[in-house]
């Protein structure tokens, strides 16, 4: 009962931080950047943007570190690696690629030179750097959401004709 009891906070912190993970994705994707994109003031646009997300990537570092961990444990608790070879059961694979990218891109790329990368571009060309920011943000989100969707399904017995 006890190893069921820590299952259970596993899950749970697993759900708190793929909702603040996942949510702070969503705020900036559809929220921070169209409204950066709509300032006329480039140089605003920058600081704030590097204000603001500087904030949330703190945020996003450590709820990936606790999904990450607790989807871990899930995995070993549940003797669940065969799963990776069933793609019936895509969805946790799609969870593993978006974890594995976000934890590069926070941990690995951002502080090596994607963060100089954006500002160097963004004293370029403000409207496209921001943009391609944009549109890669779009795309996480989307496979994102496509994960949860396909977790909740799945977890809950739905199951997937592949």
């Amino acid at each position: 009962m006890k190893d069921f009891n820590i299952f259970i906070v596993a899950r749970v912190f697993h759900i708190i931080g793929v909702v603040l993970w996942i949510g702070g994705v969503a705020f900036v994707t559809t929220v921070l950047i169209p409204a950066l994109r709509r300032m006329p003031d480039q140089d605003k646009r920058y600081d704030l943007f590097e204000t603001l997300e500087g904030r949330f990537s703190f945020q996003a570092k450590i709820t990936t570190v606790i999904t990450g961990l607790s989807g871990l444990y899930m995995l070993y608790y549940l003797d669940a690696w065969s799963r990776y070879l069933n793609l019936s059961f895509w969805w946790v694979h799609l969870m593993t690629l978006i974890w594995l990218i976000f934890t590069v891109v926070l941990f690995i790329l951002e502080p090596l030179f994607l963060h100089k990368w954006f500002h160097d571009h963004a004293e370029m060309d403000s409207e496209r750097t921001f943009r391609v920011l944009h549109t890669m943000h779009k795309v996480l989100l989307a496979l994102s959401l496509i994960s949860v969707l396909g977790a909740v399904a799945g977890v809950r017995g739905f199951q997937y004709f592949f």
